[in-house]
């Protein structure tokens, strides 16, 4: 499914983001940047030694709501930008707040890297526990919000692993066309 929000594509995309052909792939890290489960793991296992070679160069880490960028290895990317969403704790410490920076943090260092794709999992949904639809509702937003901006990035893609969560996204993204006035409806192929 294909929507337009001024100049930018926004797509969903049910599958392995590691397949997923984007100038940046984001990954669901950890703040250490050392290869974990989940997306982070296939997105190591996929890309290779180079992606955790330069994770171990970036000192400090990277703080929960951040983003750092480097190599995609062996991924059809140029670069993996790994943010680190937060662990669900019932949502009374801040994690809306960290997850939409998390997302805003990605979209600002793949503007300045001058990448003009990027594609998203759902962060924080899988080991961290963000319940779904929350997730959904403050990565639409995060994403809808940058997009109101001029912007180098014609193409944003959530890559959903479920269908449960594709379906999940396309209904968010469906009703938002009766609030948000420059979001339009291109395709409506699964």
């Amino acid at each position: 499914m294909k929507f337009q929000l001024n100049q930018t594509t926004i797509r969903l995309h049910q599958g392995d983001i590691t397949q997923v052909a984007a100038e940046a792939i984001v990954n669901a890290a950890n703040s250490a940047l050392a290869s974990g489960g989940g997306v982070d793991g296939a997105i190591h296992r996929v890309g290779g030694p180079a992606i955790l070679a330069e994770c171990r160069q970036i000192k400090g880490g990277c703080p929960t709501g951040s983003a750092v960028s480097t190599t995609a290895g062996r991924l059809p990317a140029q670069r993996v930008i790994h943010t680190v969403g937060p662990v669900w704790q019932g949502g009374r410490k801040q994690e809306a707040k960290l997850l939409g920076s998390a997302y805003s943090a990605a979209l600002f260092l793949a503007e300045e890297e001058g990448l003009t794709s990027i594609a998203f999992p759902a962060l924080s949904t899988g080991a961290y526990g963000y319940p779904a639809e929350e997730a959904c509702a403050v990565a639409l937003a995060a994403v809808l919000g940058h997009l109101q901006w001029e912007t180098v990035l014609r193409e944003v893609i959530f890559v959903l692993f479920s269908g449960r969560d594709y379906a999940l996204y396309q209904t968010h993204l469906q009703q938002l066309l009766a609030t948000e006035p420059n979001l339009r409806l291109l395709a409506n192929e699964a």
